[in-house]
C-alpha cells in the first residue's frame, strides 16, 4: 500500500445549545458553543468503509443535549468533563475524546424603579443583555485515564491611556518609528492556562471561581503595571496568574497590539497634546509568551489557533 492512514479524529463541530435553569421567577442562562472530536479505532472506515466502530455525529450532536438536560451546565469545564468520560467510557472503539467549549456571558437587564404597566419592576428576573467582553473558552481532553483541561478567553479588549512607554528599540535604515514616551497601550487578549488537576483522584478545582478569579489578576496586572514593552506587560499578567492561582501550571498569551497613531493636527493649525488618535486595526504587533510555573513543561500549543 503506497499510503498510510495518519492521526484522524471526527465528531460534530459547533452545536449551539443554551440552558435555562429556571429557580422559580429567577431564572438562569448558559449559553455553549460545543465542539466534539472523537479518534480511537477508527482506520478500516478509512480504508474499506465500513462504519462498524463509528458512532455517528448525529448521535454526539444528541448527547450534547442530552446531557445539557440530565447533568445541567454547572460551567463549561464540567459540562464538557461529563461529554468526554461518557464517549470514552460508552464507546470501546473511542480512545480520546476532546471537547471544545466557547461560552457566551449574559447578564440581567437592570429594571427601573417605577413599576411597568405589565410588570413590577422588581420581578424582571427573567430578561437579559449578552455581555460584550470577552468569550470563555475551554477545551477538555480524555484518553479514559487522565485529564487536560486548558481554559481561557479571547476577544477581550482592553486599555491603558497612559503609563506606557516604548523606546531605546533597535534602530536600523528601515526604521521610522519614533520613540514614545507616553503612549496608549491597548490589546486584544487571547489567553489559554492549562490546570494541573489530571485524574479523577485529585481535587477538582472550582471552574466558575477560578475563571473570574483568573480574569481578574489578569486585568489588575494589566492595569498595576507600568509598561516600558508589551511584552513586560504580558509577563507581569501571566507571573499574577502563577503566583495567586495554584490550581494553573501554565499560561499561554496572545496579545496583538492594537496600535493608536497620534494624528498630525498642525496642518489645521491645531497642537496635539496626546489627545487625538488613529486607531488602525492592521498590520499590528503580535506579542506571544508561555509564562510557567517553575519547573513545569510547556503543554499549550504554541499557536493559539491550535486550540
Amino acid at each position: 500500500m503506497p499510503t498510510i492512514l495518519g492521526q484522524n479524529q471526527y465528531g460534530k463541530a459547533e452545536n449551539r445549545v443554551v440552558k435555562i435553569t429556571r429557580d422559580g421567577a429567577t431564572h438562569h442562562i448558559k449559553d455553549l458553543n460545543v465542539s466534539v472530536a472523537l479518534s480511537g479505532d477508527m482506520d478500516e472506515v478509512h480504508y474499506s468503509g465500513s462504519n462498524a466502530h463509528v458512532l455517528p455525529t448525529d448521535t454526539t450532536k444528541n448527547t450534547v443535549y442530552a446531557f445539557a438536560k440530565e447533568h445541567g451546565i454547572e460551567s463549561a469545564e464540567q459540562f464538557g468533563i461529563h461529554l468526554a468520560r461518557h464517549f470514552v467510557t460508552s464507546q470501546e472503539p473511542i480512545k480520546v475524546a476532546r471537547i471544545r467549549i466557547e461560552e457566551y456571558a449574559w447578564e440581567r437587564i437592570a429594571a427601573s424603579d417605577a413599576n411597568s404597566q405589565f410588570i413590577g419592576a422588581d420581578e424582571v428576573k427573567h430578561s437579559f443583555v449578552r455581555k460584550g467582553q470577552e468569550t470563555r473558552v475551554t477545551q477538555i481532553t480524555y484518553d479514559g485515564s487522565s485529564w487536560e483541561v486548558v481554559s481561557g478567553l479571547k476577544d477581550l479588549v482592553v486599555m491603558n491611556s497612559t503609563n506606557s512607554e516604548f523606546w531605546g528599540y533597535v534602530k536600523d535604515k528601515y526604521t521610522t518609528l519614533q520613540e514614545a514616551y507616553d503612549r496608549i497601550l491597548a490589546t486584544q487578549v487571547s489567553a489559554r492556562w492549562r490546570f494541573n488537576w489530571t485524574d479523577d483522584e485529585q481535587r477538582m478545582p472550582n471552574w466558575e471561581k477560578s475563571y473570574e478569579q483568573t480574569k481578574k489578576h489578569m486585568l489588575q496586572a494589566f492595569a498595576e503595571t507600568y509598561s516600558l514593552s508589551l511584552q513586560q506587560t504580558l509577563y507581569q499578567m501571566g507571573s499574577r496568574i502563577i503566583n495567586n492561582r495554584s490550581e494553573i501550571d501554565e499560561v499561554r498569551f496572545s496579545l496583538p497590539n492594537k496600535h493608536h497613531f497620534l494624528v498630525d493636527l498642525e496642518p489645521f493649525g491645531l497642537k496635539n497634546d496626546n489627545e487625538v488618535y488613529f486607531a488602525a486595526d492592521r498590520p499590528y504587533g503580535l506579542i506571544e509568551a508561555t509564562i510557567l510555573r517553575d519547573g513545569c513543561e510547556p503543554k499549550i500549543p504554541v499557536d493559539l489557533t491550535n486550540l
